[in-house]
């Protein structure tokens, strides 16, 4: 049993070091599930007891050292509810993912039982991708760990991702693990040359194949001249004083000022980040706020800009028009949404919000919110200090007075990509990232959410604007190189030319199409389980 923890310890030891922002060892991903691989071969040939809660276990313990290792900076983000209690909720993001692959292996393990192994394997692979798409689709959704992600270090190894989304990674990966796996195992159990010679050609055919188109594709890959200026501002602002010590107008001002300094007489759209304004804005009297009018005084000397920025904001009905919706002021029959929002101000009266959609769970939104509606009117009486923000079902476009289309994307929404795809889809030319990465420090996790956007731009072959408060913020052209960046925890603005475009990829039409297929194909294998286990 001890070699099977190590075995387990090593493979989640492989995956942690190949994982972004490493740039050097992401080929590790290539072979950091052979020995969790081996682990479950051995446990599946012991003659140990209960050998599904052994599978389990162990595989649970390689994935939450990975999982923990890659994203321990969430518990620096929980900080500010306090330290005391910061550790246990982190321990859900750390651990409910592993729990999730592990019930993929132990699926692996119960599908053994009934059928071959080369069955099994494909639906290990199928049962892996059901737990990423659940992942990214239910209410505590957190999608950082997606395998597919793991190449955003090494973008030029999967220009195909215009193609399959990072799901195509997902399957690369294990299928070249697989392939290794057999061929390792075969060495053991003495099988025939042929076929081991067949394995051999299958996992260099499975490794060159696709790496060699990528990088033809990468080198050969021509962007449409499209011209547009954008400026990006970067004001640096510390997290935790935007809405104590420093005043609104304070902020705007840092923001315009920046801005000012690079902007230009065909500067068609300068970008600042998620809560650029922190004080809430009310939607429906929005041209009459102090914030707003400052600026568009700041505009009137760009004749075709548009200031694209994040804001808090506010709604107000006249009845409970929406389940996230709260009492408004002393209970006279109002309500009111608050949203983190996007705004689109231009040298007009037209004003354009998007409501953020992708809400981190707890922090902005109440999980399984339905199930759990007992416990609104508790949220209430605390001030609706969780889950209280509302969203939109539906992804946005902006689209300036010229009539160029904007996919504004609120902080981790950025990692979903057939969310990008959806919106890109309707008329999008360009993405715009507003975040605020500074409740992280500098730990790698600012640094992953800027490699995950790079991924984004090869699935829509769109370039990437990126305001992070903070830092880093950039510009990413169609092929997903980082042409521009900005350092960490320094107030600065940057400008680029970038080329806007409007061709469709196949990702962008078919979106998770992969995601679907392999959790359709996972649930009709959790049936044969049932149907053997009672026959």
């Amino acid at each position: 049993m001890k070699r099977n923890i190590l075995l387990s310890v090593f493979s989640g030891l492989l995956l942690w070091i190949a994982w972004p922002p490493t740039h050097y060892t992401t080929f590790l991903l290539l072979v950091g599930f052979v020995p969790m691989l081996l682990a479950l071969e051995n446990i599946i040939h012991s003659n140990y007891t209960k050998k599904g809660k052994k599978i389990f276990g162990t595989a649970f313990l390689g994935f939450f050292i990975w999982n923990t290792l890659s994203i321990f900076w969430v518990y620096n983000a929980l900080k500010m509810v306090g330290e005391v209690v910061a550790l246990p909720i982190s321990l859900i993001p750390y651990s409910l993912g592993p729990l999730l692959m592990a019930t993929a292996c132990w699926l692996y393990y119960r599908l053994r039982l009934v059928t071959n192994r080369g069955f099994s394997l494909f639906g290990l692979v199928c049962f892996w991708i059901a737990y990423e798409y659940l992942h990214q689709s239910w209410d505590l959704a957190f999608p950082w760990m997606t395998l597919g992600n793991g190449f955003a270090t090494t973008h030029q190894w999967v220009q195909w991702y215009e193609y399959t989304g990072v799901y195509g990674g997902t399957v690369w990966i294990w299928i070249l693990n697989i392939l290794l796996f057999l061929i390792y195992a075969g060495l053991k159990e003495t099988a025939n040359k042929k076929l081991r010679l067949k394995l051999i050609s299958a996992f260099v055919i499975a490794l060159l194949l696709p790496l060699s188109f990528s990088l033809y594709r990468y080198y050969s890959y021509q962007e449409q001249p499209n011209p547009s200026n954008i400026v990006i501002a970067q004001p640096n602002i510390d997290p935790y004083a935007k809405e104590t010590s420093i005043s609104t107008l304070q902020q705007v001002s840092i923001l315009t000022r920046i801005s000012d300094s690079l902007g230009q007489h065909n500067t068609e759209f300068f970008l600042w980040p998620e809560t650029a304004i922190p004080e809430a804005v009310n939607e429906e009297t929005v041209r009459n706020n102090p914030y707003y009018q400052q600026a568009q005084h700041f505009l009137s000397k760009y004749k075709n800009g548009n200031i694209i920025t994040g804001a808090e904001t506010f709604k107000i009905y006249n009845n409970r028009a929406t389940s996230t919706a709260s009492p408004y002021g002393d209970g006279g029959g109002q309500y009111y949404d608050a949203f983190n929002a996007a705004m689109n101000i231009e040298n007009s009266a037209e004003v354009q919000f998007y409501h953020k959609s992708k809400l981190v769970p707890g922090a902005e939104s109440l999980p399984f919110g339905n199930a759990l509606s007992f416990l609104k009117p508790a949220f209430e009486h605390l001030g609706g200090a969780t889950g209280s923000y509302g969203s939109q079902p539906e992804p946005g476009v902006f689209y300036s007075q010229s009539g160029i289309g904007i996919t504004p994307a609120i902080c981790y929404e950025s990692i979903w990509g057939e969310w990008i795809a959806k919106s890109v889809k309707k008329g999008s030319q360009f993405i715009a990232i507003i975040t605020n990465d500074g409740w992280w420090e500098d730990t790698p996790g600012k640094d992953q959410h800027l490699d995950y956007a790079k991924l984004r731009a090869i699935e829509t072959r769109r370039w990437v604007c990126r305001s992070a408060n903070t830092g880093i913020s950039a510009f990413i052209n169609q092929r997903g190189d980082i042409v521009q960046q900005t350092k960490w925890w320094v107030k600065t603005a940057i400008k680029q030319d970038i080329n806007l475009n409007s061709d469709i990829t196949f990702y962008v039409q078919y979106g998770d199409y992969i995601a679907k297929a392999g959790s359709l194909l996972a649930l009709i294998g959790i049936g044969f389980i049932v149907v053997k286990r009672f026959i």
